[in-house]
């Protein structure tokens, strides 16, 4: 089930989140000025993987640390992810949805093909979803992501933007040792373009206390 009704997914003012006042000073300072009108290389298209949600859990906004009803948070570093959804001559994708998916902190997929043997973490929401703003913007609270067996850490990314279709993709982290040896990374044969999926995690205690924040640009073609 893919719904297109971005109505469910926008309650940010529950989860404390941040404005988009400080959404957007976190962007400029991850990574520097944000994008100006350019040529941009496009963001590689990856495999959406056996794990997208066979139906969309009831709480699946931007906040995948708190599951609504329950008491406890997630397990894991809570990260902050952030990004712009762009055309490839820079301009703003307003209206698009994008969704992200992830294993929780014990290597496991909220998802019954998941074999693994680990314990689900029940607190993590594991997938979410957001509108992006007028200026392109996304912005997601989720934990690090961690190795899966026979992947390296990775989070799952769709687009569905208005006039692009649904683009799919992952993003990876900076310095994992398994990014070496991850099948479906190095598929992406040019390492400039290979490079357009991995950023760097950094410390963000302006956002949130112990939190790490990472920014995505997704560039559609």
């Amino acid at each position: 089930m893919r719904t297109t009704d971005p109505s469910p997914f926008v309650r940010l003012s529950r989860r404390r989140l941040l404005d988009g006042a400080l959404a957007c000073a976190a962007l400029t300072g991850l990574g520097g000025v944000m994008p100006a009108l350019a040529a941009l290389a496009p963001t590689p298209r990856q495999g959406e993987g056996p794990f997208y949600p066979v139906s969309l859990p009831l709480d699946a906004d931007n906040d995948l640390v708190r599951v609504q009803g329950m008491a406890a948070a997630a397990q894991g570093t809570v990260t902050h992810v952030l990004g712009r959804v762009l055309d490839s001559s820079g301009r703003p994708v307003t209206g698009a949805r994008v969704e992200i998916w992830q294993c929780d902190n014990n290597g496991r997929y909220h998802h019954p093909g998941d074999r693994n043997n680990a314990p689900l973490d029940d607190a993590f929401q594991g997938f979410g979803a957001m509108v992006t703003h007028d200026d392109g913007a996304y912005r997601f609270r989720t934990i690090r992501p961690v190795p899966y067996p026979g992947r390296t850490p990775h989070i799952h990314f769709a687009v569905l933007a208005p006039g692009h279709g649904r683009f799919v993709t992952q993003m990876y982290v900076a310095g994992e040792p398994g990014n070496a040896r991850d099948w479906l990374l190095n598929s992406v044969r040019d390492p400039q373009a290979r490079a357009r999926l991995i950023v760097a995690l950094e410390p963000a205690p302006a956002i949130e206390a112990g939190a790490l924040a990472a920014r995505f640009d997704i560039v559609l073609g």
